[in-house]
């Protein structure tokens, strides 16, 4: 997401801390952090990113900046923490015309990778989904995914920030805020075909802003909440089955501050057969915050 308020966090940054109330946790087993790893600001470009997709070996990834640009990459790991990255050259993103993305039409957020190697994109200035022809070379021209009609009554900045695509190839995204203080409804494209199966609950201050299927077949919802300190992010975990929902708890939250601003979650087997969860940070493109890459493990 762009925040609207990057005055407000420099503010927040500088008054005394509050206290937050705590969301009862459930008892489920808590991941464990393992690494943080930070490039710094000084890749060109390499910033602003939203989503993140991880291969199954938790080498090759791809970053989406919401700016819409594509960066793919490669970590390399000292004892299973990440020492350092490359990167290929940015590729820019165009609409299937040609054109290059302006205002709030370029608001690039979820990143969702298939288990073909396929990637799509969501937006939210304008909500949409659009799929990634090829990544061989750039700019890359994108392909549209026709929408439904309630996307148009989205509320602007607040819209589709977290994609997530199963085993079976259907499509969830949800807003970030609704803006009518309720839970958030969760979007499915299947077979050509939209519908609206469920709602996920609104609970406390967090918002979502990433999504992944892990190897277990549930799905993760990486929530954030701007807090005095900083920003905090929370984990929450859920089965999906047809037309319902369940959830199985929390599995992670942080104190505000810990990290920066995670909006970009993958989850993958380690060679220890582990659910590694490896996050990364919107910084905004703003010079009191970091691009940050996070790593946790499911015990």
């Amino acid at each position: 997401m762009r925040w609207r308020f990057k005055f407000t966090v420099t503010a927040l940054l500088l008054i005394a801390p509050g206290v937050f109330a705590q969301d009862q946790q459930q008892h489920v087993p808590q991941a464990q952090f393992l690494s943080s790893y930070s490039p710094g600001n000084d890749i060109a470009g390499f910033g602003g990113l939203s989503g993140f997709e991880i291969s199954k070996d938790g080498q090759l990834f791809f970053a989406l900046s919401d700016r819409s640009i594509l960066f793919e990459g490669q970590l390399s790991r000292e004892d299973g923490i990440i020492s350092s990255l490359t990167l290929r050259p940015a590729m820019p993103l165009l609409s299937g015309n040609g054109q290059i993305f302006r205002g709030k039409s370029g608001d690039s957020e979820g990143l969702a990778l298939s288990p073909t190697g396929d990637l799509t994109i969501s937006f939210e200035g304008i909500p949409r989904l659009s799929r990634v022809p090829d990544t061989s070379s750039g700019p890359i021209h994108l392909d549209r995914i026709k929408r439904p009609e309630e996307f148009r009554r989205l509320p602007e900045n607040a819209a589709l920030e977290a994609l997530a695509i199963s085993k079976n190839g259907a499509f969830f995204t949800l807003p970030e805020d609704p803006r009518d203080g309720g839970d958030f409804p969760v979007w499915r494209f299947h077979n050509n075909t939209w519908d609206q199966p469920f709602m996920i609950s609104r609970i406390g201050e967090y918002l979502p802003v990433g999504a992944d299927f892990g190897p277990d077949g549930m799905f993760y919802l990486l929530e954030r909440r701007l807090g005095l300190l900083g920003f905090a992010s929370r984990i929450r975990r859920f089965r999906f089955s047809g037309d319902n929902i369940s959830e199985s708890g929390t599995i992670l939250e942080t104190t505000a501050g810990q990290h920066d601003n995670l909006e970009g979650i993958a989850l993958w087997c380690d060679d220890q057969e582990r659910i590694r969860i490896t996050m990364v940070s919107d910084n905004n493109y703003f010079i009191l915050q970091t691009t940050e890459f996070v790593e946790y493990v499911i015990p």
